[in-house]
């Protein structure tokens, strides 16, 4: 009885609540998790095309950047409503939403990583006899995968918070706890699915920072090479001859 004493007097940190609740949260945090990464992965498949279209020349990319950037602006709630009469009471209805909001950020990601490729590594890969479809999987996809990943990482991140909105159609995963708890400020219920909004979001990022280190280890070496070049800057003695001096 004494363990539910924290719901009875409704306070924001209740282990009983984790305790008798775990299985709901648990489906929440499955739901969000599963609308996330479909939204992103769709949003992505989408974003990658409208990218290399809008790189053919300003009057492709003029339409392109304008559209996806009105649509971002369009608020959730109408955007939702505007969806209702095609996709229903669904989560296809949500999925949907997220995605036209992710193609903003992931189309203008792709699209400045790709312009960002040195057109000497082009032009040697021309010169080696590459295609245009080979030299864009094989040279200037694996060059433009920072800008590429960043814009996957803050799309992962805003959709993780978009996906909450989703409440409005009973498809908004932890957002549906927040949502059903507000009228009686069941605060347990409230903080639980608020803290675990975050984490979810942190670990997204911290799991596409990890892959994208893991696509991208040049980048590393690229970071080190100065250090290396500061450490034997002539007139000074490296780091380890320091060290033995220090010692002498």
């Amino acid at each position: 009885m004494a363990g539910s004493d924290c719901l009875v007097t409704n306070d924001w940190i209740c282990g009983a609540y984790l305790r008798s609740r775990s299985q709901e949260l648990t489906d929440a945090t499955v739901q969000h998790v599963w609308i996330t990464a479909v939204s992103v992965a769709i949003g992505l498949l989408i974003a990658f095309p409208l990218a290399l279209l809008a790189r053919r020349g300003r009057h492709f990319a003029g339409p392109v950047l304008g559209l996806t950037t009105v649509i971002y602006t369009v608020p959730s709630l109408a955007m939702f409503s505007l969806l209702l009469p095609v996709f229903g009471l669904s989560a296809a209805l949500v999925v949907t939403g997220l995605v036209l909001y992710s193609l903003t950020i992931l189309v203008r990601n792709i699209l400045a990583g790709l312009e960002a490729v040195p057109e000497e590594a082009k032009e040697a890969a021309r010169g080696m006899g590459y295609g245009p479809v080979r030299l864009l999987w094989e040279v200037e996809i694996p060059l433009a995968l920072p800008a590429l990943m960043a814009g996957l990482r803050i799309a992962s991140v805003s959709t993780v918070a978009l996906t909450t909105v989703g409440s409005l159609v009973g498809k908004g995963g932890l957002g549906n706890l927040i949502r059903d708890a507000l009228p009686s400020l069941f605060k347990a219920q409230v903080l639980a699915a608020s803290v675990l909004c975050v984490l979810l979001a942190v670990a997204a990022d911290l799991l596409l920072l990890g892959v994208q280190r893991w696509l991208t280890p040049w980048t590393r070496v690229r970071a080190a090479a100065p250090a290396a070049v500061t450490a034997r800057t002539p007139g000074t003695a490296p780091v380890a001859d320091a060290a033995k001096t220090e010692v002498g």
